[in-house]
C-alpha cells in the first residue's frame, strides 16, 4: 500500500478513502457514491502537527489504543 502525501498539492482531485486513489470523478472502490477527503482539507495544512497533539494528550490521559484504564487495570 501507498503512503499517503502529507500534504498533496491538489487534494480535492482525488479520493483517498482506501488505497486506490480514484480520480474524485470516477471512482472504482465502490466505498459509496462520494469521495474521502484527505486529512488537510479537514483539519487544515497543519493536520499532522494536531494529530500528534492530541495523540499525546490521550497518552497522558491515560487513553491510549486500548481505551480508558479501569481500576485494577495492570499498567
Amino acid at each position: 500500500m501507498r503512503k499517503n502525501p502529507v500534504l498533496p498539492a491538489h487534494p480535492e482531485r482525488i479520493c483517498w478513502g482506501c488505497d486506490k486513489y480514484c480520480p474524485a470523478d470516477d471512482l472504482a472502490c465502490g466505498n459509496g457514491t462520494i469521495r474521502t477527503p484527505h486529512p488537510c482539507e479537514l483539519f487544515g495544512d497543519d493536520w499532522l502537527e494536531w494529530s500528534h497533539s492530541r495523540q499525546e494528550g490521550a497518552d497522558r490521559a491515560g487513553l491510549g489504543e486500548a481505551g480508558p484504564r479501569r481500576p485494577g487495570d495492570a499498567e
